[in-house]
């Protein structure tokens, strides 16, 4: 029997040193492959166009094009976009907001641990969940900017999509979504389009974004 193919991962960093602790660890596990490294925003986007990762290791302050600019440029140009997950010194950076709004999957704090970074890296390619939700939610209280009245996309999501949107907002993937509901994947499928086409966002990430900001999710 074949093994699966490996995640293979993109890491840009303008620290060489920062670059080669985050090679080793993922080198070590053998379901993990780094395919290449960028040193500044541009040279992730050109390597992220030619080799087709799965996953983006991203620190946001790059000389140049920086990881948000990189993070738009990718999810934008590709049509089937890695997962992106930015990788900073301060959970409560403005960067790491702006990312997130960009489409950023989630994000990983410098300090953290070998394992975290592993499994870090396996959730967000083998699942549809977000990354830290909890720490998402923070950042969106701390960096939303205040809307005096709620967006004309809430009063058209329905009922069903409404909890959708919750449980996107909780982490959860659309499977797990289908067993609260107790319907199929295909059906959390949709819904999930739905919200996304209502909310006018390209992904559930940037969905939960602006859910927070326009006050949707608030107590919730």
């Amino acid at each position: 029997m074949s093994r699966p193919s490996p995640i293979r991962v993109v890491l840009a960093d303008d620290e060489r040193m920062v670059r080669t602790a985050l090679r080793a660890i993922l080198s070590a596990e053998p379901d993990l492959e780094v395919a290449g490294e960028a040193a500044t925003g541009a040279e992730a986007v050109s390597l992220v166009r030619d080799l087709r990762p799965d996953v983006v290791l991203m620190d946001v302050r790059m000389p140049g094009i920086d990881g948000i600019r990189a993070t738009e440029q990718i999810l934008a140009t590709l049509a089937e976009p890695p997962r992106i997950v930015v990788v900073t010194t301060f959970e409560n950076d403005s960067y790491v907001y702006d990312a997130l709004r960009a489409g950023a999957a989630g994000f990983l704090l410098k300090r953290a641990d070998a394992d975290a970074l592993v499994q870090a890296v396996r959730l967000v390619a083998r699942s549809d969940s977000l990354l830290f939700p909890a720490a998402v939610r923070t950042l969106a209280t701390e960096h939303a900017r205040a809307h005096p009245a709620p967006p004309t996309w809430v009063a058209k999501l329905t009922a069903r999509e409404g909890e959708v949107l919750r449980h996107l907002a909780r982490g959860l993937t659309n499977a797990e979504i289908a067993r609260r509901l107790r319907v199929g994947p295909a059906t959390v499928k949709s819904h999930v389009a739905a919200v996304l086409a209502k909310t006018g966002t390209r992904d559930r990430t940037q969905a939960v974004i602006a859910a927070y900001e326009a006050g949707f999710l608030n107590g919730g």
